[in-house]
């Protein structure tokens, strides 16, 4: 008696490209648009349920509707650059889906800040060995992790309508564009917050859009309402003398973040937020040496500039 054919949970292919009308498919393909991804988790058929709640004269299940239909993907990539200064990243699709502009400055840089209006979409193939989910107008948020000893990565959230799901070969995708990561250490990675370079544990910042479901009469689509863009730095507690982050949340001043990771052009990524607020600090310790944990608020200082991502 033959064995049934098996579906690895190691064999996936994740594709993404932008979309040139909302909701109707580019048609991604491996060559040009696989994303190189890590803890990829598919959620097929997500929405909301309607209860049919029909009475008899007996107990019992009367079934349900489902309504609100649309799919979810969330994956990591690695935080690098594109190889060559001026090059957009093999992931860039994935940040211009999550309401970030993408800004070239030729053989310099590659430039995403946040966008309020028209912001993009994305049609995405998540194919689970051998059965491909497409998901249309997708549209997500992320968070950015940096911790020391660790590969960077940049976790992404996106949601899209439901697109066909069909038995489709594996695809042929091509990494090419994606280039090996460095750890977060004192020689790859460089932390200033309001002005004082820190002596970091780690820092995480979430983009924090708010994902809407819209299924109406007349139109199916996923939103972004709204962002609020926060963070966390785990730094070394100094003397007040050198840095008073006790002085500073009182007051609501703001200051700037400026993060590079990566020395090498080509391989340096920057992140930078001019007007900075933070919450309020907690002490911990790490190997008995005492840190604070400090809450970030990525503020507007004249629009859309919350905050900023550089490749180069």
């Amino acid at each position: 008696m033959a064995l049934t054919a098996k579906r690895f949970e190691r064999k996936l292919a994740v594709l993404a490209k932008i979309e040139a009308d909302y909701g109707t498919s580019s048609a991604p393909t491996g060559a040009a648009d696989a994303m190189q991804m890590t803890e990829v988790t598919l959620t097929p058929l997500a929405g909301e349920e309607e209860q049919r709640g029909l009475l008899s004269p007996y107990f019992g299940h009367a079934g349900i509707l489902l309504t609100g239909d649309y799919a979810q993907l969330e994956g990591s990539v690695e935080v690098a650059g594109a190889g060559a200064a001026g090059t957009i990243p093999a992931y860039g699709a994935l940040l211009r889906a999550c309401s970030m502009a993408e800004v070239v400055t030729p053989d310099t840089s590659v430039t995403y800040t946040p966008v309020t209006a028209s912001p993009e979409s994305a049609t995405l193939f998540v194919n689970l060995d051998g059965v491909n989910h497409a998901l249309v107008g997708a549209r997500g948020t992320f968070t950015v992790e940096f911790a020391t000893k660790r590969i960077p990565h940049i976790k992404f959230t996106l949601r899209g309508l439901l697109g066909p799901v069909a038995d489709t070969a594996l695809p042929a995708a091509s990494y090419a564009g994606f280039i090996k990561p460095v750890v977060v250490n004192k020689t790859n990675t460089a932390l200033s917050l309001f002005g004082v370079a820190q002596v970091a544990e780690s820092l995480t910042l979430d983009m924090a859009n708010t994902l809407v479901t819209r299924n109406l009469i007349g139109e199916d689509s996923i939103l972004i309402t709204d962002r609020q863009s926060t963070g966390t730095a785990v730094v070394e507690a100094k003397p007040l003398a050198t840095q008073d982050w006790f002085a500073i949340a009182q007051a609501r001043t703001h200051g700037a973040l400026a993060l590079q990771h990566g020395a090498s052009a080509g391989n340096i990524v920057e992140i930078a937020a001019p007007a900075l607020e933070i919450g309020r600090p907690t002490y911990g310790a790490t190997d008995g040496i005492r840190n604070l944990s400090i809450p970030l608020m990525l503020c507007r200082d004249s629009g859309d500039d919350d905050f900023s991502i550089v490749v180069k």
